[in-house]
């Protein structure tokens, strides 16, 4: 019995040793990569490529098993030619016939808070960095909206591209209402799926009050402030209608600006008409003006393939342990906020 329990503690003793050179181990190799990626990464994919990988496999599928290898063989030589043509036209100073423009794809996929737009900022920095005069971008866009400053950023971003000349499409696939619809209206063309969700151009807040819960639980809650509005609305404090009217003008002072920012980038759009805080399906939006066409970004995407390169451009962030988690609960109450919306409710901006 002696021996079995000098052996427990020998055992113990192994594994916490053994544990803790693990746990040492894991937090060096984090250091050593955050040091080495600590701005992030950016990621270029040829979209062409894949398409035409995946196309390959497609018709190599429907070829009888015997022909499959002089497929193949035909392939290589076609490569090969390819490879040829382009090397003469090297040497000799000519332009390939391969060269051709190109179609950088951004995706933005948005947060209540728009976290998202410090990757949408180098992303727009990177193609501005490389982008010819007959280059376009279409922005993969989908949003429910959120924060009025988070995406007045997101919407500026796109803007530079405006101001830089280069021609932006926006796609909505699923979802760009509210700020979302912000950053879509800075495109020179906005393409919606026939049931993508577009509009919503109005302003929402709420905020509880718990000032008589308080007061029947005999706590007191003091709230000092310098300005006669520095707080309008709070949480615990006891609301005045007069702190409730300025939060009611500050409301409608934002939507006001909502509207003129959209007014200007579409002034063809009857703002009036649109700017109740109402969303549409994507061919409602077409007849409103909201868009400019049916469509999925899919389609958009392989249209242009024959054409142009088209290249997906996307930086990646490196995200601790606890950013992830956190992350992932966020995302987890935003599909709930969404679903609720979805069945009435209007998302914030």
């Amino acid at each position: 019995m002696e021996l079995l329990s000098y052996y427990g503690l020998f055992l113990a003793k192994t594994i916490t040793v053994v544990v803790a050179i693990a746990v040492i181990a894991v937090l060096i190799t984090n250091l050593a990569m955050r040091k080495r990626d600590q701005g992030g990464q950016l990621k270029l994919t040829n979209l062409g490529k894949r398409y035409q990988e995946m196309k390959d496999e497609m018709v190599l599928a429907r070829i009888p098993h015997h022909q499959q290898k002089l497929w193949h063989k035909a392939q290589k030589k076609k490569e090969k030619l390819e490879a040829k043509a382009a090397k003469q036209h090297a040497k000799q100073g000519l332009k390939s016939d391969e060269t051709k423009p190109t179609l950088f794809v951004i995706d933005f996929k948005g947060s209540m808070d728009a976290h998202e737009v410090s990757s949408l900022r180098e992303e727009v920095s990177a193609v501005m960095a490389v982008a010819q005069p007959e280059d376009e971008v279409l922005l993969r866009l989908e949003s429910p909206g959120g924060v009025v400053h988070g995406y007045g950023l997101a919407s500026s971003q796109l803007q530079r591209l405006r101001d830089k000349g280069i021609r932006l499409t926006v796609a909505v696939d699923k979802v760009a209402a509210s700020g979302g619809y912000m950053m879509a209206c800075v495109a020179d063309r906005i393409v919606a799926a026939p049931f993508a969700i577009i509009g919503s151009i109005g302003v929402v807040a709420q905020i509880p009050n718990f000032n008589r819960l308080l007061k029947r639980n005999e706590i007191d809650i003091e709230l000092h402030t310098a300005g006669e509005y520095k707080r309008t609305l709070t949480l615990f404090g006891e609301n005045t209608e007069q702190g409730r009217e300025k939060f009611r003008e500050d409301l409608n002072e934002t939507h006001q600006l909502f509207k003129q920012f959209v007014h200007q980038m579409r002034p063809a759009l009857d703002i009036s008409r649109v700017a109740t805080g109402e969303h549409w399906f994507g061919t409602q939006a077409l007849e409103k003006g909201l868009i400019d066409a049916i469509g999925t970004s899919d389609d958009l995407i392989i249209d242009q393939i024959a054409s142009r390169e088209v290249i997906s451009v996307r930086f990646t962030r490196r995200k601790s342990v606890i950013d992830r988690f956190t992350q992932s609960a966020a995302n987890s109450a935003e599909r709930v906020l969404l679903r609720c919306w979805q069945r009435g409710q209007k998302p914030l901006l």
